[in-house]
Protein backbone atom coordinates (compact mmCIF):
# COMPACT_ATOMS: atom_id res chain seq x y z
CA UNK A 1 0.00 0.00 0.00
CA UNK A 2 1.27 3.53 -1.29
CA UNK A 3 2.21 5.33 1.74
CA UNK A 4 1.61 9.23 1.29
CA UNK A 5 2.97 12.28 3.07
CA UNK A 6 2.27 15.95 2.53
CA UNK A 7 5.02 18.51 3.38
CA UNK A 8 3.32 21.52 3.98
CA UNK A 9 6.07 24.36 3.46
CA UNK A 10 5.76 28.14 4.45
CA UNK A 11 8.27 31.06 5.34
CA UNK A 12 7.20 30.60 8.99
CA UNK A 13 6.90 33.26 11.96
CA UNK A 14 8.20 33.43 15.39
CA UNK A 15 4.75 34.59 16.50
CA UNK A 16 3.54 31.55 18.05
CA UNK A 17 -0.21 33.16 18.09
CA UNK A 18 -0.38 33.81 14.56
CA UNK A 19 1.53 30.57 13.83
CA UNK A 20 -1.42 28.37 15.42
CA UNK A 21 -4.43 30.69 13.89
CA UNK A 22 -2.35 30.39 10.05
CA UNK A 23 -0.07 28.13 9.51
CA UNK A 24 -1.24 25.33 11.87
CA UNK A 25 -5.30 25.86 10.64
CA UNK A 26 -4.02 25.53 7.33
CA UNK A 27 -1.93 22.69 7.81
CA UNK A 28 -5.09 21.11 9.66
CA UNK A 29 -7.40 22.27 6.42
CA UNK A 30 -5.22 20.49 4.46
CA UNK A 31 -4.72 17.02 6.22
CA UNK A 32 -9.17 17.23 6.70
CA UNK A 33 -9.04 16.84 2.54
CA UNK A 34 -6.28 14.03 3.01
CA UNK A 35 -7.43 12.48 6.00
CA UNK A 36 -5.48 9.13 4.77
CA UNK A 37 -2.17 11.12 4.47
CA UNK A 38 0.49 11.97 6.87
CA UNK A 39 1.07 15.85 7.40
CA UNK A 40 4.17 17.56 8.33
CA UNK A 41 5.65 20.41 8.54
CA UNK A 42 8.59 22.85 7.34
CA UNK A 43 9.55 26.19 7.02
CA UNK A 44 12.28 27.83 4.60
CA UNK A 45 13.40 30.76 6.69
CA UNK A 46 16.63 29.44 8.68
CA UNK A 47 16.36 32.54 11.08
CA UNK A 48 12.68 31.79 12.07
CA UNK A 49 13.54 28.17 12.34
CA UNK A 50 16.49 29.10 14.74
CA UNK A 51 14.92 31.92 16.79
CA UNK A 52 12.06 29.64 17.50
CA UNK A 53 14.52 27.11 18.54
CA UNK A 54 16.11 29.37 20.43
CA UNK A 55 12.84 31.18 22.42
CA UNK A 56 10.58 27.57 22.81
CA UNK A 57 12.85 24.98 22.46
CA UNK A 58 10.83 23.69 19.19
CA UNK A 59 12.48 22.22 16.51
CA UNK A 60 11.42 22.89 13.17
CA UNK A 61 12.44 21.14 9.76
CA UNK A 62 13.69 22.76 6.74
CA UNK A 63 12.56 21.00 3.56
CA UNK A 64 15.38 19.18 3.12
CA UNK A 65 15.12 17.91 6.45
CA UNK A 66 11.42 17.00 6.25
CA UNK A 67 12.10 15.25 2.93
CA UNK A 68 14.70 13.26 5.15
CA UNK A 69 12.98 12.42 7.59
CA UNK A 70 10.06 11.36 5.22
CA UNK A 71 11.97 9.03 3.46
CA UNK A 72 13.30 7.59 6.34
CA UNK A 73 9.72 6.72 7.91
CA UNK A 74 9.23 4.69 4.55
CA UNK A 75 6.98 7.00 2.57
CA UNK A 76 6.65 6.69 -1.06
CA UNK A 77 4.37 9.17 -2.46
CA UNK A 78 5.36 12.94 -0.70
CA UNK A 79 2.76 15.86 -2.09
CA UNK A 80 4.26 19.41 -0.81
CA UNK A 81 2.13 22.49 -0.57
CA UNK A 82 3.85 25.94 -0.49
CA UNK A 83 2.07 28.37 1.34
CA UNK A 84 3.69 31.13 -0.06
CA UNK A 85 1.68 33.57 -1.48
CA UNK A 86 4.02 33.99 -4.28
CA UNK A 87 6.32 32.45 -6.38
CA UNK A 88 8.95 34.30 -5.87
CA UNK A 89 12.44 33.63 -3.83
CA UNK A 90 11.52 31.56 -1.18
CA UNK A 91 9.27 29.48 -3.30
CA UNK A 92 12.34 28.82 -5.77
CA UNK A 93 14.34 27.92 -2.76
CA UNK A 94 12.27 25.05 -2.05
CA UNK A 95 12.35 23.90 -5.45
CA UNK A 96 15.56 23.83 -5.21
CA UNK A 97 15.90 21.74 -2.20
CA UNK A 98 12.83 19.27 -3.88
CA UNK A 99 14.80 18.89 -6.78
CA UNK A 100 17.30 16.44 -4.75
CA UNK A 101 14.96 14.34 -3.81
CA UNK A 102 13.02 13.62 -6.69
CA UNK A 103 14.56 10.50 -7.46
CA UNK A 104 14.30 9.63 -3.74
CA UNK A 105 9.77 8.28 -4.14
CA UNK A 106 7.81 7.22 -6.81
CA UNK A 107 5.67 10.59 -6.82
CA UNK A 108 6.92 13.71 -5.50
CA UNK A 109 3.72 16.70 -6.74
CA UNK A 110 4.04 20.13 -5.66
CA UNK A 111 1.29 22.48 -5.29
CA UNK A 112 1.73 26.62 -6.17
CA UNK A 113 2.07 29.52 -4.13
CA UNK A 114 -1.38 31.33 -3.49
CA UNK A 115 -0.59 33.52 -6.52
CA UNK A 116 0.51 31.37 -9.16
CA UNK A 117 -1.94 32.59 -12.29
CA UNK A 118 -4.20 34.95 -13.68
CA UNK A 119 -7.39 33.07 -11.85
CA UNK A 120 -5.44 33.03 -8.65
CA UNK A 121 -5.46 37.39 -8.97
CA UNK A 122 -9.18 37.50 -9.57
CA UNK A 123 -9.75 35.31 -7.05
CA UNK A 124 -7.96 37.06 -4.47
CA UNK A 125 -9.06 40.82 -5.60
CA UNK A 126 -12.30 39.41 -4.98
CA UNK A 127 -11.56 38.24 -1.55
CA UNK A 128 -9.83 41.08 -0.09
CA UNK A 129 -12.53 43.65 -0.41
CA UNK A 130 -14.87 40.91 2.33
CA UNK A 131 -12.44 41.75 4.56
CA UNK A 132 -13.83 45.20 5.53
CA UNK A 133 -17.14 45.76 4.45
CA UNK A 134 -19.25 49.03 4.54
CA UNK A 135 -16.52 51.49 4.32
CA UNK A 136 -17.49 54.93 4.41
CA UNK A 137 -17.07 56.94 1.92
CA UNK A 138 -13.44 58.63 3.12
CA UNK A 139 -12.30 55.35 4.44
CA UNK A 140 -9.56 53.02 2.46
CA UNK A 141 -7.63 49.91 3.09
CA UNK A 142 -4.40 49.45 2.83
CA UNK A 143 -2.98 46.29 2.78
CA UNK A 144 0.85 45.32 3.37
CA UNK A 145 2.51 42.71 0.89
CA UNK A 146 6.16 41.53 1.71
CA UNK A 147 7.76 42.35 -1.79
CA UNK A 148 10.64 40.21 -3.22
CA UNK A 149 13.97 40.94 -5.13
CA UNK A 150 13.43 39.31 -8.14
CA UNK A 151 10.70 39.65 -10.81
CA UNK A 152 7.85 38.48 -8.81
CA UNK A 153 8.28 42.33 -7.20
CA UNK A 154 5.03 42.67 -9.82
CA UNK A 155 2.55 40.99 -8.33
CA UNK A 156 1.80 43.82 -5.67
CA UNK A 157 1.78 46.37 -8.60
CA UNK A 158 -0.51 43.72 -10.77
CA UNK A 159 -3.12 42.96 -7.46
CA UNK A 160 -2.80 47.76 -6.79
CA UNK A 161 -3.64 47.89 -10.15
CA UNK A 162 -6.70 45.11 -10.30
CA UNK A 163 -8.18 46.82 -6.93
CA UNK A 164 -7.79 50.40 -8.52
CA UNK A 165 -11.22 52.46 -8.04
CA UNK A 166 -12.29 50.18 -5.12
CA UNK A 167 -10.47 52.30 -2.21
CA UNK A 168 -8.45 49.06 -1.78
CA UNK A 169 -4.62 49.51 -2.28
CA UNK A 170 -1.50 47.13 -2.23
CA UNK A 171 1.93 48.69 -1.25
CA UNK A 172 4.82 46.42 -0.26
CA UNK A 173 7.63 46.94 2.46
CA UNK A 174 10.62 45.76 0.60
CA UNK A 175 9.58 46.82 -2.84
CA UNK A 176 7.57 48.47 -5.16
CA UNK A 177 4.46 49.59 -4.79
CA UNK A 178 6.12 52.01 -1.86
CA UNK A 179 4.51 53.38 1.12
CA UNK A 180 5.02 56.57 -0.15
CA UNK A 181 3.26 56.17 -3.36
CA UNK A 182 -0.08 54.30 -2.13
CA UNK A 183 -0.34 57.37 0.18
CA UNK A 184 -0.42 60.05 -2.35
CA UNK A 185 -2.64 58.05 -4.16
CA UNK A 186 -5.02 57.58 -0.96
CA UNK A 187 -4.62 61.80 -0.71
CA UNK A 188 -5.89 62.20 -4.01
CA UNK A 189 -8.95 60.20 -3.70
CA UNK A 190 -9.77 61.59 -0.28
CA UNK A 191 -9.06 58.85 1.91
CA UNK A 192 -9.28 59.85 5.22
CA UNK A 193 -9.48 57.04 7.37
CA UNK A 194 -6.92 53.83 6.43
CA UNK A 195 -7.50 50.13 7.56
CA UNK A 196 -3.94 48.32 7.92
CA UNK A 197 -4.10 44.86 6.71
CA UNK A 198 -1.04 42.53 6.08
CA UNK A 199 -1.27 40.69 2.41
CA UNK A 200 1.02 37.92 4.58
CA UNK A 201 0.05 34.49 5.50
CA UNK A 202 0.66 35.27 8.83
CA UNK A 203 0.63 38.42 11.07
CA UNK A 204 3.87 38.36 12.12
CA UNK A 205 6.76 40.56 12.50
CA UNK A 206 5.97 42.66 9.65
CA UNK A 207 2.34 43.23 10.85
CA UNK A 208 3.36 44.02 13.98
CA UNK A 209 5.95 46.29 13.79
CA UNK A 210 6.60 47.63 10.77
CA UNK A 211 2.79 48.41 9.57
CA UNK A 212 0.98 48.61 13.01
CA UNK A 213 3.40 49.95 15.79
CA UNK A 214 4.14 53.10 17.03
CA UNK A 215 7.43 53.40 16.01
CA UNK A 216 8.07 56.28 13.60
CA UNK A 217 9.08 54.17 10.69
CA UNK A 218 6.17 52.20 10.80
CA UNK A 219 3.30 52.41 8.20
CA UNK A 220 0.85 53.63 10.69
CA UNK A 221 3.13 56.11 11.84
CA UNK A 222 3.72 57.76 8.90
CA UNK A 223 0.04 57.61 7.40
CA UNK A 224 -0.80 59.51 11.21
CA UNK A 225 1.81 61.90 10.70
CA UNK A 226 0.13 62.94 7.00
CA UNK A 227 -3.19 62.88 8.98
CA UNK A 228 -4.46 59.98 8.35
CA UNK A 229 -6.87 57.82 11.21
CA UNK A 230 -5.60 54.63 11.12
CA UNK A 231 -6.89 51.03 12.15
CA UNK A 232 -4.71 48.09 12.38
CA UNK A 233 -6.05 44.47 11.52
CA UNK A 234 -3.55 41.92 12.80
CA UNK A 235 -4.89 38.98 10.85
CA UNK A 236 -2.93 36.70 8.54
CA UNK A 237 -4.22 35.57 5.35
CA UNK A 238 -3.88 31.94 6.65
CA UNK A 239 -6.49 33.34 8.99
CA UNK A 240 -9.23 33.11 6.42
CA UNK A 241 -11.05 29.56 5.46
CA UNK A 242 -11.40 30.83 2.12
CA UNK A 243 -7.26 31.07 1.64
CA UNK A 244 -7.08 27.78 3.70
CA UNK A 245 -9.19 26.07 1.19
CA UNK A 246 -7.43 27.56 -1.74
CA UNK A 247 -3.99 26.27 -0.84
CA UNK A 248 -6.30 23.02 -0.93
CA UNK A 249 -7.52 23.41 -4.32
CA UNK A 250 -3.91 24.44 -5.09
CA UNK A 251 -2.90 20.86 -3.90
CA UNK A 252 -5.49 19.10 -6.05
CA UNK A 253 -4.74 21.13 -9.00
CA UNK A 254 -1.45 19.77 -8.95
CA UNK A 255 -2.61 15.84 -7.92
CA UNK A 256 -5.24 15.96 -11.00
CA UNK A 257 -2.49 17.36 -13.33
CA UNK A 258 -0.11 14.70 -12.38
CA UNK A 259 -2.61 11.89 -12.90
CA UNK A 260 -3.64 13.72 -16.43
CA UNK A 261 0.40 12.67 -17.35
CA UNK A 262 0.04 8.89 -16.37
Amino acid sequence: MTKTAILVVSFGTTFPGTRQKTIAATEAAIQQAYPDATVFRAFTSNVVIKRIREKEQIKIDTPSQALHKIQQAGFTRVLVQSLHIIPGIEYQRLLSQLAGYRDQFAELIVGQPLLSDYSDYQWLVAQLPKLTPNLAADEGVLFMGHGTADNQFTAYACLDHMLMGTRHYVGAVESYPDLTLELKRMQQNGIKKVHLWPLMLVAGNHATNDMSSTEPASWRSQLEAHGFKTESHLVGLGELPAVQQRFTQHLQQALDKSNEGK
